[in-house]
């Protein structure tokens, strides 16, 4: 893989002819956002988490990383394998903030972005290599360039003839690379890799395929396709005989409408009282409204979800009469679905979605009976509050801490 990698400065790349896929992966994505303004813990181990008792690892630092820390792992057990670890609790709304700004990036480039998650997506720059008088290679290099100069945070990028080989090639990227693959050497590339690094092989699977003693790609790749279907069945076998081979036709993808917003909590401790749960659905319900605005969105659907001590989870959902972006009208049906169909319980996680979302071009319903206060224009000016002053510039006062009332 040595001579894939391209280093930081480089002036010759490999041949990138015939490589228009392109797939861009952040670095330690969530830690890496907040590192920018503390910047003393570059070099140590951290993890962006909420720290407590049931708290799982969202992102990890390379150096976490080097004592068996993982995203998706409890805290408590990031900290048993790393004492000194140090936790840094999650700033709402900053990845989105930065996630947006990257994918603009992209998008400046070319039209054909398809994100996979906040910190990922791929890009073909088939269409745009003449227009921007570049080649692929040196478009990753660009992109690297200006999201570290733009945003503070590095990235690493895979380039390849198709998205398969570019997602494989951005991970042997990191951190803060690039790995240029020639379509002519795909095959050299991917045989000697493991059975594992075929996209869609788990472990169930890894081991189902080492039992029958395949271990390689080159292995996959050399089995008759009739083979591997007796074995895995065949859209499994297909799917990994052609993959090993180098054949992915899957295009990329541009972003859809989002379907819905949401957020939710998983509470320390399970909370029995309702008014503690009101308080904390309307926390949640700012964070959704606000999202909503930011985005020029509004949505008819209010639904909760609710998980109980014992797991047990429900969803409940509610059209209202008009798509709103306002968190009390959000709040008010979210407290009704609470209080009218989630039995009572001690509760470990709750969560507010709004679906059914559009541009909310339609105008707002007028109601000429309602002498209510505009409350969407106040949500509005505590935006432009928090967007200046920070985000615990305004609140509701029932989410005020009790040293702050």
């Amino acid at each position: 893989m040595a001579r894939y990698r391209v280093t930081t400065g480089a002036t010759e790349l490999p041949d990138d002819t015939g490589c228009s896929i392109l797939h861009v992966d952040m670095d330690a994505f969530f830690v890496s956002c907040e590192l920018r303004t503390r910047p003393e813990l570059a070099n140590q181990p951290v993890v962006v988490s909420g720290g407590g008792p049931r708290s799982v690892v969202a992102a990890a630092s390379y150096p976490a990383r080097r004592f068996g820390v993982r995203s998706a792992m409890p805290f408590a057990t990031a900290k048993r394998l790393c004492p000194q670890l140090v936790c840094i609790q999650p700033t709402p709304g900053l990845y989105g903030e930065v996630s947006r700004g990257v994918m603009g990036i992209f998008r400046q480039l070319t039209p054909l972005v398809e994100p996979l998650s906040l910190d990922e997506a791929f890009l073909d720059v088939g269409g745009a290599l003449r227009r921007l008088g570049t080649t692929p290679g040196a478009l990753g290099a660009r992109i690297r360039e200006r999201v570290e100069a733009e945003h503070g945070i590095t990235c690493s990028v895979g380039v390849a003839k198709v998205k398969f080989v570019a997602k494989l090639a951005s991970g042997m990227a990191k951190p803060d690379g690039m790995v240029i693959v020639p379509a002519a050497e795909t095959l050299e590339f991917l045989h000697p890799l493991p059975v594992s690094a075929l996209w869609g092989v788990g472990k169930r699977t890894e081991e189902q395929l080492r039992q029958h003693g395949w271990h390689t790609i080159a292995d996959i790749a050399a089995t008759p396709p009739a083979r591997l279907r007796r074995a895995v069945g065949r859209a499994a076998g297909d799917h990994l005989w052609a993959l090993a081979n180098g054949h992915d036709d899957r295009a990329v993808e541009p972003e859809s409408a989002e379907k819905s917003i949401g957020a939710e909590h998983t509470f320390d401790v399970d909370v029995l009282n309702r008014g503690e749960l009101s308080v904390e659905l309307l926390r949640l319900s700012e964070r959704v409204g606000a999202t909503l605005r930011s985005r020029a969105l509004r949505g008819r659907t209010v639904s909760i979800k609710v998980r109980f001590a014992d797991f047990r989870t429900i969803t409940r959902a509610r059209t209202v009469l008009s798509a709103t972006d306002v968190a009390r009208d959000i709040h008010r049906t979210a407290v009704e679905l609470l209080t009218e169909h989630a039995p009572t319980g001690a509760v470990r996680l709750i969560g507010v979605r709004v679906e059914g979302l559009d541009t909310g071009d339609g105008g707002e319903q007028l109601s000429f009976a309602n002498d209510e206060p505009r409350w969407r224009d106040a949500e509005v000016a505590a935006d432009v509050a928090r967007l200046k002053f920070g985000s615990a510039a305004i609140r509701p006062a029932s989410l005020l801490s009790p040293r702050e009332e």
